[in-house]
């Protein structure tokens, strides 16, 4: 038996992952963990009976304790260091790491350094961190499997291809709710339009980021990371249908596809077997009623911010940080209803132009960069 810490299981990510695991008799849930969806995280462990449970506010404590079966006390964590020490524990098979935003660096960062396997469904440890997190793996011989459905995809693709023949790996984004929108069209959406994606069940904030392209952007500077492939090797094409995940397209032109259907659980289960396939646990695609697969060029006018993460990603020093953290507040404000949607893109220039490019070497620079940048963006929000 295996054992497993899945780190955000009340997430849409999370709830996968347990759905995926009832349908596997071989893995152990041994810890989980949320941010603040008490009531979800109890019954998940009643229902798993993980020895570990880890949850973000001691206030919680109570709430969570009131319930649980007398015969059942797991070893309850708390906090920041709760969560880092959940993902280092000892005799883990696999840690996912389904937490959303910058919050994922450090559990990520820990479970590698404990030598435990990483399932990656939190693309902001590499994009903020992928110059710690990737030697860091590398020297402590640890497996990275990406769970985000294009990062499995080319992950499968380059399986067995030799690196020297593919020339670029090629990232498939739906254009979100308002592709084909214009600039004008943009600017009185509503929070309720923008969570609307058209193929994707996803939680709000990756669904904005969805609607705004910046989800491809930090897509893109994970890629980056994650398979070494420079940024002019690395290119973006909307397909609305979602039905190819990713494509790599080698040095003779040929290009080589993932499709499936739209259901998180596929890479999920891939990511838990790997490098074995287990049976399929989502509807199979049916070729003959696509209908049609369209692809087209991303709008970098209308959505800037997929063009502002290449240039992070290029330029490194410290702005794939500034661009994570400030997307993470203008986002957080737009759900709010503090801002419009198309202030996002606006709020994270300005917090890019104030930022002065340096290396950032170490762990904890990196965080303090991070809350910073987050402070500043929340007065240049108020302003707003």
């Amino acid at each position: 038996m295996k054992n497993l810490v899945l780190l955000g299981s009340t997430g849409s990510i999370g709830e996968q992952t347990l759905n995926v695991l009832e349908k596997l008799d071989d893995w152990n849930l041994k810890g989980i963990s949320c941010y603040e969806s008490i009531d979800k995280v109890k019954s998940q462990a009643i229902k798993f009976r993980p020895d570990f449970i880890a949850i973000n506010d001691e206030t919680d404590l109570h709430d969570l304790k009131n319930g649980l079966p007398d015969n059942y006390k797991p070893e309850i964590l708390i906090g920041r260091k709760g969560f880092v020490e959940l993902a280092g524990l000892n005799n883990i098979d696999m840690v996912i790491n389904a937490i959303v935003g910058a919050a994922g660096l450090e559990p990520s960062y820990n479970a590698i350094l404990n030598g435990n396997k990483l399932g990656l469904a939190n693309k902001e440890s590499l994009v903020i961190g992928g110059n710690l997190i990737i030697p860091l793996a590398k020297e402590n011989n640890v497996d990275i499997i990406p769970i985000d459905s294009e990062h499995n995809a080319i992950f499968q693709l380059l399986k067995g291809e030799d690196r020297s023949e593919v020339s670029r790996l090629i990232l498939t984004a739906s254009g979100g709710p308002f592709y084909g929108y214009t600039a004008e069209e943009i600017e009185d959406v509503t929070v309720e339009d923008a969570l609307n994606h058209p193929n994707w069940n996803m939680g709000s904030k990756i669904s904005i980021d969805s609607a705004t392209l910046m989800n491809k952007g930090l897509e893109v500077i994970e890629a980056h990371w994650l398979f070494d492939y420079s940024y002019d090797k690395i290119d973006v094409v909307i397909h609305p249908q979602s039905i190819i995940h990713s494509m790599i397209e080698l040095i003779d032109g040929s290009i080589l596809a993932e499709l499936g259907t739209a259901d998180m659980r596929t890479p999920i289960q891939y990511a838990l077997k790997y490098p074995e396939r287990g049976n399929k646990v989502a509807e199979s695609l049916s070729l003959k009623d696509i209908g049609k697969l369209e692809f087209n060029s991303p709008d970098l006018e209308t959505f800037p911010a997929l063009r502002m993460a290449y240039e992070c990603g290029q330029m490194g020093k410290g702005y794939p940080v500034v661009l994570n953290a400030a997307n993470e507040i203008a986002v957080k404000a737009f759900l709010n209803k503090k801002i419009k949607f198309n202030h996002i893109p606006i709020i994270i220039s300005k917090m890019l132009d104030k930022h002065k490019g340096r290396t950032f070497e170490d762990l904890n620079e990196i965080l303090e960069l991070n809350r910073t940048v987050r402070e500043l963006t929340e007065e240049v929000v108020s302003t707003c």
